[in-house]
C-alpha cells in the first residue's frame, strides 16, 4: 500500500487528549495497561509545562491525529553528544500499513540530524516481531548485549536511602 498524505508537526496543547488516548491504546496493545498511572494533566505538564520533560510530534491525516511520537534528549558520554531517544511511537490500528510509522521515523531522524544528535535510539519489546522487523527494515540495529535497568516505586525509595 502506498503512503497516504500525512502531515507531521510538533504537538500542541490541543493534541494532548488524542496523544493520551493513543498512549492508552499502546498500553493495551503491549499488555501493559496495568502499568498506566499517568493522566492527561500529567502529560500536558510533561509536554507543555514550565519545565517540559519531553516533546512530541503528531501525524495528521484526514483531519485527525493518526500517529504520535514522544521523545526526549539523552546523552552519550562516549560520543560527548546528545542523542534523540524515542520513548513511544504509535500508529492507530486503523491507520497501519499506510507508511505513517516510517514517515514519523524519518521526521525524527531529520530532527536528530538538525539538532546534531550523535544517535537516534529506542527500545522494542522482544515479543513484538512485527515491530522488530519494521525497525530492522529502516536500518535500525538491535543491540543484543544491552538490557534496560529500571528502579521504580518502593525499590526507588529504598535505593534513595542506601
Amino acid at each position: 500500500m502506498t503512503a497516504s498524505q500525512l502531515t507531521i508537526r510538533p504537538a500542541q496543547p490541543d493534541d494532548v487528549a488524542a496523544i493520551f488516548g493513543m498512549i492508552h491504546e499502546l498500553a493495551v496493545f503491549e499488555k501493559l495497561e496495568h502499568m498506566m498511572e499517568g493522566n492527561e494533566a500529567m502529560l500536558r505538564d510533561s509536554l507543555f509545562g514550565a519545565h517540559p520533560a519531553c516533546e512530541a510530534l503528531v501525524g495528521e491525516a484526514d483531519g485527525a491525529v493518526r500517529v504520535f511520537a514522544l521523545f526526549f534528549h539523552n546523552y552519550s558520554t562516549f560520543l560527548c553528544r546528545k542523542g534523540l531517544y524515542l520513548e513511544d511511537l504509535y500508529v492507530k490500528q486503523d491507520s497501519r500499513g499506510k507508511g505513517y510509522g516510517k514517515q514519523m521515523l524519518a521526521a525524527l531522524a531529520q530532527l536528530a540530524l538538525q539538532r546534531d544528535c550523535g544517535r537516534f535510539e529506542w527500545s522494542v519489546l522482544d515479543w513484538n516481531a512485527n515491530a522488530i522487523s519494521f525497525y530492522q527494515g529502516v536500518g535500525a540495529e538491535l543491540l543484543p548485549d544491552w538490557r534496560i535497568c529500571r528502579v521504580t516505586g518502593d525499590a526507588l525509595a529504598q535505593l534513595s536511602r542506601a
